[in-house]
């Protein structure tokens, strides 16, 4: 369930597109004799629990069956802990195969998998509160994250970080100085290995949330335990990696020399991640979304989404395709977009994200499609200009991350555990000049809801706010328009106590409470 309605009238429709994108992204597969629904990605027609877990944050809120795509990956995990990228069980579209069997595939390059695997559980149990099918599935969590964190392909014992060949990001083919004839899959003894800033925030992130899991299961101390590794890794990889501006893009452990691209400047999709994951401290956020500013000024691009900047040169990973400006090659995603209008409300960039958000909204308003990537002269991408088989127009994973963004950043509903039992509502609403909102999120799975009402008085300088939830703990974090302060805040007609929180230039007001049914709020304010 997505409801809004909006005093500018825009945003409903924006949800509505997205949410029909969603739709038409979910697959069924039957394996073993049951049936398997989840989301597929926008350039192959697969099961892979990369793009699953990723567009579940938007695909929650429509799709009743949130545990069949993991119980099945879960199935298929190997004793070691390793799992499945993907699996399909028909030929892709321009595939010369023709057996319809069951194929599962783990691209050896891939350091990401395991913990996507975990980030997926977590949403299914957010979003069913199904805490018997989470304790059962402990145990293969465990089992995914300890793979990476001491196989000696996925972990670099030196640094205490993951490592993985060298990728573009967390795509699935590697460097080889021209030793392979096409793109290259496979580890080998020749391959370039390095430390890439999105396996260690994505790892980070997986760790902390099965330490919440774990939590939620009674099981403190192997909470303690992942929470320890978590804060370990986030330590070590902020002081190697961050470069004062941004993430470098990939740390070399193999030594390797480039030619025609300055990689010290390279700026990589996962980085806005970086900071949506936890990783990245406040002040390493405000850096990097300071950096993005100045790429938006200095490219030339219709968006600073890029895949990586500057580009790597035309055809050095094996394929012709993969130019300057191209796929994961310099394209621009709309997914790197969700990521950074997400983390820019979080950390006092509330304009910046509004309109980053916004101009997402007008690219649907105008095609009614989202691709996966786009040429930074703002063209779609295609099946003639990818190396992928399948260039979708209803992209879930650039689609789902600006409706994340537009939910837990703009409209600031963030369930912090499950079933909305615990939110932090953040209204900031101020930052798109919208007086009049009212909206309510809750999961197809559980049906557990939360919305409120929203009302901006400006003449009166004050904020009403009325919050409807069945029974949850709220973190109130309202957004103050620009260069004023709380002066009272009343909760059911009753005066609250209340504390002022400064985000770079931004105020909050802030109190917690529990609400029941429904809550009434309001908030007066002057400007200093």
């Amino acid at each position: 369930m997505l409801q809004v309605k909006t005093s500018s009238g825009l945003w409903e429709t924006f949800c509505a597109q997205i949410l029909a994108f969603l739709k038409a992204d979910l697959v069924e597969l039957v394996v073993e004799s049951d049936l398997v629904r989840g989301f597929r990605s926008p350039d192959s027609p697969a099961l892979w629990i990369r793009d699953h877990s990723d567009i579940m944050r938007g695909g929650k809120y429509l799709e009743p069956d949130v545990l069949s795509a993991v119980n099945c990956f879960a199935n298929m995990q190997a004793a070691n802990g390793r799992i499945f990228d993907h699996v399909l069980t028909n030929p892709g579209k321009n595939s010369a195969e023709r057996e319809n069997w069951e194929k599962w595939v783990r691209v050896p390059v891939e350091a990401d998998v395991e913990y996507r695997f975990v980030k997926a559980a977590y949403l299914a149990w957010q979003a069913s509160g199904d805490i018997d099918w989470l304790r059962g599935m402990l145990p293969a969590l465990e089992r995914a994250l300890t793979y990476t964190h001491t196989h000696s392909l996925r972990w670099d014992k030196q640094h205490n970080l993951v490592k993985r060949p060298y990728t573009i990001d967390t795509w699935d083919f590697d460097y080889t100085a021209g030793r392979a004839e096409w793109l290259n899959f496979q580890i080998t003894e020749d391959t370039f290995w390095g430390i890439f800033h999105g396996d260690n925030s994505g790892f980070y992130e997986a760790a902390q949330l099965l330490a919440k899991m774990y939590h939620a299961s009674g099981l403190n101390s192997d909470a303690c335990r992942w929470q320890d590794v978590a804060l370990g890794l986030r330590t070590r990889c902020n002081e190697l990696l961050f470069n004062g501006s941004f993430y470098t893009h990939f740390f070399k452990l193999t030594p390797v020399t480039i030619a025609g691209v300055d990689e010290t400047r390279q700026l990589s999709l996962s980085t806005p991640m970086a900071i949506n994951r936890g990783l990245a401290t406040h002040d390493i956020s405000v850096a990097i979304l300071k950096e993005y500013q100045l790429r938006k000024k200095s490219t030339g691009a219709f968006a600073e989404w890029f895949g990586i900047d500057p580009p790597f040169p035309d055809g050095i990973f094996g394929d012709d395709k993969l130019t300057a400006g191209t796929y994961i090659n310099g394209g621009v995603y709309p997914l790197t977009g969700g990521e950074l209008s997400r983390a820019a409300f979080e950390h006092g960039f509330e304009r910046y994200g509004y309109q980053t958000l916004e101009q997402y909204r007008q690219m649907l308003a105008d095609t009614n499609a989202t691709y996966l990537w786009y040429f930074p002269n703002g063209d779609p991408s295609s099946e003639e200009s990818s190396t992928s088989p399948e260039a979708m127009p209803t992209d879930g994973w650039g689609s789902s991350a600006m409706l994340y963004a537009f939910v837990e950043g703009l409209a600031g509903i963030e369930d912090l555990e499950h079933s909305f039992r615990k939110v932090r509502c953040s209204p900031r609403w101020v930052s798109a000049d919208e007086e009049q909102v009212s909206i309510k999120v809750g999961y197809a799975a559980s049906k557990a809801a939360f919305g409120y009402r929203f009302s901006h008085l400006k003449e009166e300088s004050k904020i009403k706010l009325i919050i409807e939830s069945e029974d949850s703990d709220v973190a109130l974090n309202l957004l103050l328009p620009p260069g004023c302060k709380c002066t009272s805040l009343m909760w059911n007609s009753v005066p609250s106590d209340f504390e002022l929180r400064r985000v770079q230039e931004s105020t909050y007001v802030c109190t917690e409470k529990n609400v029941k049914s429904q809550a009434e709020i309001e908030i007066s304010y002057v400007k200093i």
